[in-house]
């Protein structure tokens, strides 16, 4: 049987060799991992710490409560962000303008509001980015928050949005206004100014009469709570 022997610097190559190789497999893995993770989760509440929570208003309809909200904000001094759609930019641009013009913070609420997670990637693209270059010729900015029709945020919706440029935005509490029957006054206001109201916490609203009503108790409230109501990208 015949021994061979390698020379002593041959083997420590090989060694070196081989440890270079193993330790690539290690970063390219963790380079791997952390790509898939790099998708940004949806934010539903801010880590601001201050003494500040977010109004968030979702806009698909709503054209004939819209001005009585905007009132309401103005009388209280409060700026507040509207997620609007396209469509709904589309057909009343004036209004879109007037909230824009009033200060307030507009985002992007898709363009026909539909299932985000009934879509492909590129679906949910073509439904934003549609929706942007409406609101981008109507206010002069590109939205850069992005709050997806029902609170849809499966994989294809995330990534279509964070491949957009866009902070998806959710809620840390939600008044349910859309329900049927419409909740009361007092539940309205119960639903975003008990246990969640916190520092960062974006509360959810759409433009009905009754939650137009309810706005005012709604701000004092979290007033008297000790919170200053602002727009969404202050909480963040």
């Amino acid at each position: 049987m015949r021994v061979y022997f390698f020379p002593k610097w041959l083997i420590q190559g090989l060694l070196l060799v081989l440890c270079g190789l193993l330790a690539a497999g290690v970063v390219w893995s963790f380079l791997g991992d952390e790509d898939a993770s790099v998708m940004a989760e949806p934010i539903y509440q801010g880590t601001n710490t201050e003494q500040k929570v977010a109004l968030a208003i979702n806009v698909d309809w709503g054209e004939d409560v819209l001005p009585e909200m905007l009132d309401v904000l103005e009388q209280e001094n409060v700026k507040a962000t509207f997620f609007v759609t396209g469509r709904f930019a589309e057909k009343f641009p004036e209004l879109v303008q007037q909230i824009a013009a009033a200060g307030h913070e507009i985002g992007n609420h898709g363009y026909k509001h539909p299932h985000p997670d009934q879509l492909s990637v590129a679906q949910n693209q073509k439904d934003i980015t549609q929706s942007e270059a409406v609101l981008e010729k109507l206010t002069g900015t590109k939205p850069a928050l992005y709050a997806p029709p029902y609170g849809e945020h499966g994989e294809t919706c995330l990534q279509a949005a964070e491949q957009c440029g866009y902070t998806t935005i959710l809620w840390t509490a939600d008044t349910v206004d859309w329900e049927e029957p419409a909740p009361s006054h007092d539940t309205l206001v119960q639903r975003v100014t008990g246990d969640k109201l916190t520092s960062g916490a974006i509360l959810l609203m759409h433009p009905k009469a009754h939650t137009a009503e309810a706005l005012p108790d709604i701000i004092h409230t979290i007033a008297v709570k000790g919170y200053q109501c602002v727009k969404v990208s202050e909480v963040l």
